[in-house]
């Protein structure tokens, strides 16, 4: 196998990708979609879920809250029928949870905040190892966290309470999981363009009573190369970390971000 194929992953990849109905998830799922991988997803849109798995003969998926213990074993269990096993689990299901000072915190906003974000990870985790244990030589495990995990984030403190736990998530299982011949690795992308990082700068400019434009620019100016990522620059990091080029890569937090200085 030459340099250049071992940078593609190997058709016929088993994915489970959570909260993949749009947004980053979706645009991972095309991307394994055009490498022939059989891919798996789940999304509390049901609309779009059934949109997106309308698209690719290869693409399944059912409607699920990730927040839901009992709603996350059905869907390990419909993923394990409709691809036989699995390979790669991707946990990118997330929320950007409220924006505020920390005392005008609602504590059900906080709740929910840890429960989408980190405790749905533990979840998928829980009944998504024993399977890629029994089923899988290729297995590997994505974890979406954010430069948030890496950053103090002032206003945002639920959300990036629950990237930084998910960063020591990812590191202790990449250990636990290493003698099983599991990678683990977790993506903290930056500032991914779009709609729903447009909500989030506009709820930090009514935090902080700037105008919209004023605090994107404010988001740009912290970064190194003043631009914001793409949904692709994100999903072709998961390819990569999917690949036999990364098949001595675990453990690690890498940041898909044009370098956040700070937050």
């Amino acid at each position: 196998m030459n340099t250049f194929e071992l940078l593609k992953p190997q058709p016929g990849l088993r994915v489970l990708i959570t909260g993949a109905a749009s947004g980053i998830g979706a645009g991972i799922a095309q991307a394994f979609l055009e490498t022939q991988a059989h891919v798996f997803i789940c999304d509390v849109d049901a609309a779009a879920v059934e949109r997106f798995t309308a698209t690719h003969a290869s693409l399944h998926g059912c409607v699920a809250d990730v927040s839901d213990p009992q709603q996350v074993d059905k869907v390990i269990d419909e993923a394990r029928a409709a691809l036989g096993g699995l390979d790669v689990l991707i946990n990118n299901a997330g929320i950007a949870g409220p924006t505020g000072p920390v005392e005008e915190l609602d504590p059900s906003q906080w709740e929910r905040t840890v429960t989408t974000n980190l405790n749905s990870q533990f979840y998928f985790l829980r009944k998504a190892v024993p399977l890629l244990k029994e089923t899988s030589e290729r297995a590997s495990i994505v974890t979406m966290a954010s430069v948030a995990g890496r950053l103090g984030y002032a206003f945002r403190t639920p959300y990036a309470a629950t990237k930084w736990a998910l960063v020591g998530l990812m590191k202790s299982l990449a250990i636990e999981l290493g003698p099983s011949n599991i990678r683990v690795n977790a993506i903290l992308p930056g500032v991914v363009q779009g709609e729903r990082m447009d909500r989030v700068i506009a709820a930090r400019a009514q935090s902080v009573g700037v105008p919209f434009d004023a605090m994107r620019e404010e988001y740009l100016k912290k970064i190194s190369l003043r631009r914001m990522v793409t949904v692709e620059d994100i999903a072709a990091m998961t390819l990569f970390l999917a690949s036999p080029a990364a098949g001595n890569i675990t453990g690690q937090a890498i940041s898909v971000d044009g370098n956040v200085e700070y937050l």
